[in-house]
């Protein structure tokens, strides 16, 4: 058995980071960005109001309040969008829509709460407002010739505003992977329809095309191969020409019938590592023809736990990720999280939960068994538990976060 890192280390030497492609920016959530990105102009591009009100000369509102208002004549209208046909004389106002210019002459606005009307053509004013007074200044946001992104940015919603807000159509980004998903075993049905004898459904197709998409991949669903070695190198040779990165369930261990492995020995070049973690301890990892093919083991919580250790962080570097790992917490166990002595690190489905002084709690979700995968779904969290008995109550155990 080699070690986790050994494994993981093993896998990071293959992998590439895939070459960046111009893609449209609402298309681009999740990617990163591969070009620096610079305003053209200033944003905003003029002054505006930040308010519904008037635009009014500061001086013009001294000594207004309640009790003494100040009547000023009306001499227009500025819709957002519009600009005004006159500049703003002393004594005059300008009704004002927010995010719409700021006429020339004006320095503030007076919102429409502190004022009454007087008719159609003037307004009372029952306030002073000083210059500047809920007004936006031209390049408040960002002056024009910034820099606002540079590459290796991580792209959320946020920043792809700031992109339309520059004019950005399109940005270079890293592509997002696709990847194929493969189940493989004759005892695996689909559907409802009654079990045959020997027969289970196939779990590790559904749930490992969810986890791809889940880390930000597009998931091609690619079926299931039965136990037969042509068949299932004749579905990767076609598969590696159409997607990224290939993750295949089961036929990876020591078997007569765990075709996979040697599939990927006769076609490319194959890492098979026993590893020294439980559950999980079979991978198969190779290259066909520059394509990443990872060899998960048949077993629901071991095919999980193995790409969360391994295919997530690959594939998030193929995307150019800087946050390839899982975060981890330290939690104090709420119960016993126990384990036998065996030279490996067990990961144990846990259930985290956070206290109101951000302190980080710990349970079991339930059965540890590789098979159990109802566990796997009430779980949030793998404890880390290294070769040993385990954890007591009240212990401290580190968690990879899963939610």
């Amino acid at each position: 058995m080699i070690p986790l890192e050994e494994a993981q280390a093993r896998i990071d030497r293959d992998i590439e980071v895939l070459p960046p492609v111009q893609v449209p920016i609402g298309q681009t959530r999740g990617l990163v960005l591969a070009e620096s990105v610079a305003t053209m102009e200033a944003i905003p591009p003029f002054a505006n109001t930040a308010m519904d009100g008037f635009a009014v000369r500061s001086l013009d509102t001294v000594g207004a309040s309640d009790d003494t208002p100040i009547t000023v004549p009306v001499v227009g209208t500025i819709a957002a969008g519009a600009v005004a046909d006159r500049p703003l004389e002393a004594g005059q106002a300008m009704r004002i829509m927010t995010g719409a210019p700021m006429p020339d002459g004006a320095d503030a606005v007076i919102m429409v709460e502190l004022t009454n009307p007087v008719g159609n053509d003037a307004v009372e004013l029952r306030a002073e407002v000083p210059v500047g007074n809920h007004v936006r200044p031209a390049g408040d946001d960002l002056a024009a010739d910034t820099v606002v992104f540079e590459p290796g940015a991580v792209l959320t919603p946020g920043h792809i505003g700031v992109l339309a807000s520059v004019g950005r159509e399109t940005v270079l980004v890293h592509q997002r992977p696709r990847v194929g998903v493969f189940s493989t075993g004759d005892e695996l049905t689909v559907g409802p329809s009654p079990l045959q004898a020997g027969q289970i459904r196939d779990s590790n197709r559904p749930t490992l095309l969810s986890l791809v998409e889940e880390a930000g991949f597009e998931a091609v669903d690619l079926g299931l191969l039965r136990d037969d070695e042509a068949a299932i190198e004749a579905a990767l040779r076609d598969a590696v020409g159409s997607v990224d990165a290939l993750l295949t369930s089961g036929g990876v261990s020591m078997g007569d019938f765990d075709f996979v492995k040697q599939v990927l020995a006769k076609l490319g070049d194959l890492n098979w590592m026993q590893i020294a973690i439980k559950p999980a301890k079979p991978l198969a990892f190779g290259l066909l023809l520059d394509t990443p093919i990872f060899g998960l083991p048949g077993n629901p919580v071991s095919s999980m736990v193995s790409f969360e250790l391994f295919a997530r962080p690959a594939l998030r570097k193929m995307m150019g990720r800087p946050d390839v790992l899982r975060p981890h917490v330290l939690a104090l166990a709420d119960e016993p999280l126990r384990r036998h002595t065996d030279g490996k690190t067990h990961f144990q489905r846990v259930v985290l939960s956070q206290e109101n002084d951000g302190a980080w709690r710990v349970r079991s979700a339930g059965g540890q068994g590789s098979h159990q995968l109802s566990a796997m779904a009430t779980a949030n969290g793998l404890a880390v538990l290294p070769d040993g008995d385990g954890v007591a109550v009240g212990g401290q155990v580190r968690a990879l976060l899963l939610d």
